[in-house]
């Protein structure tokens, strides 16, 4: 009898989220978004399968080397005459894997620590969040290149150095919302009843906090992307692997701008422009679905 009557207390205060790929298609910023990541996510993981990176095929002539778009290479060539199309399509994987693993690790360490804080409150609360504000004050960028210098450059270190430093803002917003939700009535109801802290936060907190938590995962993926593209644009990102920011980077220290091979150094940015600005788009929209001032607004 106690179970029943906690859910049915649960289901009057939950928020409704049905239909919930309609709302963000109905939105005009949301279905923009939407169609851009389908493309995005379409070429990172059929492209490299058709067009296949070979980091071994080296021109045989200075006549292959930084050569323009043609039939053979759509994107023409690099400063080694290898194929800037298949880099591309090979790039967009990269930096699509460092932005969405990097997150999930931001999203778990952040929201374990934003629902710990706010539902528990007191001295754990005034400790994570001394350890939170101390993050928040700490540039961001420069310790990640310090990390990147003394760790070293692989992709797992990338992943685990951007994950590890990007959590505070997400633990900020999911603290918020979790002393909000403990004081409301469902919650007090549920612990006289018999209901322990772990299930009440499993059971009444994380669904609440849900909706906010996967509009700010989505876009910090775009802030990760960025991240990555920035350590592998100044030269820290994994040499054995390619992604949008080390094509900059070599396009750049090989001269190609100064040559004007636009073909080289333009693909990139602007692909990392579409990818962040598609992620950006979805995650303003699903919060503005899920916050009724912002739709209200609107």
């Amino acid at each position: 009898m106690s179970e029943q009557f906690i859910s049915e207390v649960v289901a009057d205060e939950a928020p409704r989220h049905r239909n919930l790929f309609q709302q963000l298609w109905s939105d005009r910023m949301g279905r923009v978004g939407i169609i851009m990541t389908i493309v995005v996510l379409v070429a990172a993981i059929v492209g490299p399968v058709i067009w296949a990176f070979d980091s071994s095929a080296v021109g045989a002539d200075a006549s292959s080397i930084l050569q323009g778009p043609s039939s053979a290479h759509w994107l023409g060539t690099d400063e080694l005459g290898r194929d800037v199309f298949s880099q591309f399509l090979e790039g967009s994987r990269v930096s699509l894997l460092v932005g969405v693993m990097a997150t999930l690790i931001s999203t778990i360490i952040g929201a374990g620590i934003g629902i710990s804080s706010g539902y528990f409150t007191g001295r754990l609360d005034t400790t994570l969040m001394a350890v939170t504000d101390f993050f928040l004050v700490v540039p961001a960028l420069p310790l990640m290149i310090a990390m990147g210098a003394i760790f070293g450059q692989s992709l797992t270190i990338i992943i685990a150095i951007i994950g590890l430093l990007s959590w505070p803002r997400t633990a900020r917003i999911i603290r918020s919302q979790t002393l909000t939700l403990r004081e409301r009535k469902f919650v007090p109801r549920a612990r006289s009843l018999g209901a322990t802290n772990w299930r009440i936060i499993r059971t009444h907190i994380i669904p609440h906090v849900l909706p906010l938590m996967v509009a700010n995962t989505i876009l910090v993926v775009a802030g990760a992307i960025l991240s990555e593209a920035t350590l592998a644009f100044i030269g820290l990102g994994d040499p054995n692997r390619i992604s949008w920011g080390s094509m900059l980077h070599f396009a750049f220290s090989s001269g190609a701008v100064g040559r004007g091979a636009w073909w080289y150094f333009m693909p990139p940015g602007i692909g990392i422009l579409i990818i962040v600005l598609a992620f950006t788009l979805v995650g303003h929209a699903f919060d503005r679905i899920n916050n009724p001032r912002l739709r209200d607004a609107a």
